[in-house]
């Protein structure tokens, strides 16, 4: 009866629980993206803040430490809150109408009990996170004199140096929104799939020109202008991460590939 069945077919039609299957497969896997992406944004700006304080003297921060400040840091709070507030928003929720995968009625069966975040998820955020946290604090050291790496862009300058470091993280972050789409498959797969989430990465680069430009945004952010040459190196040095992840994927995909014995 009715009454006692688990699934009820109100249309009588078979195909109705492929469907259902097909939608909830999706739902969740959207879930999961938005998961990976925001958990291992966050961890970026942890471990960016985290190393970033405990090595401050490899990176040229702690010879600022004499002007007056105890403790210099890497980021500022009112810039960590731009990234979550206004950078890390639209890409999160455009991830909740990406498409569906190619091989979405193609996998067997996950069990009741299969976690939202499994192990192998959070390594993959613990690596993006470290590779974010690193390409944000190389390009400070960069910035900034008697650290790890010096050359033209190396100056006494700390709000230059916080304002590369500052679009670096944002990059990154942007670039991670396509890596987040799948543990395993490439970013560059259907990679203009989903128009939503291409427009809010634009909005977010647009917002990010203007906190670095615009006058009174320089001063509620502690940011100054960067110059071509410098955006050019912030870009590269946030795309580190979409490539290092892609690496990361080829090794996936390998092992996932590989006959068990």
């Amino acid at each position: 009866t009715k009454q006692a069945a688990k699934m009820i077919l109100a249309d009588d039609n078979f195909a109705t629980i492929v469907e259902a299957v097909r939608e909830g497969r999706a739902i969740f896997d959207n879930i999961r993206k938005f998961l990976r992406y925001l958990l291992s944004s966050n961890m970026g700006e942890v471990l960016t803040v985290f190393l970033g304080v405990v090595g401050a003297g490899v990176i040229g921060l702690g010879d600022l430490g004499g002007g007056g400040e105890a403790l210099v840091l890497p980021l500022l709070a009112t810039q960590i809150l731009w990234i979550n507030l206004i950078t890390d928003s639209g890409p999160a929720l455009a991830m909740g109408v990406d498409p569906e995968t190619d091989d979405v009625m193609a996998r067997p069966p996950r069990r009741s009990t299969e976690r939202a975040i499994d192990a192998r998820m959070w390594w993959g955020v613990m690596w993006v996170g470290l590779v974010m946290a690193l390409a944000t604090l190389l390009t400070i050291d960069l910035f900034l004199p008697g650290g790890l790496i010096e050359g033209r862009f190396s100056t006494h300058d700390i709000a230059n140096a916080r304002t590369a470091g500052f679009t670096v993280l944002v990059f990154a972050q942007l670039f991670n929104c396509f890596n987040a789409r799948s543990e395993t498959t490439s970013a560059f797969h259907q990679l203009f799939a989903n128009r939503w989430l291409w427009a809010a990465v634009a909005v977010s680069v647009l917002l990010q020109v203007a906190v670095v430009h615009v006058g009174p945004l320089n001063t509620a952010f502690g940011t100054v202008a960067l110059s071509i040459d410098q955006w050019a190196v912030c870009v590269a040095m946030g795309s580190v991460v979409l490539w290092l992840s892609e690496l990361r994927k080829w090794v996936l995909r390998t092992r996932d590939a590989r006959p068990s014995a």
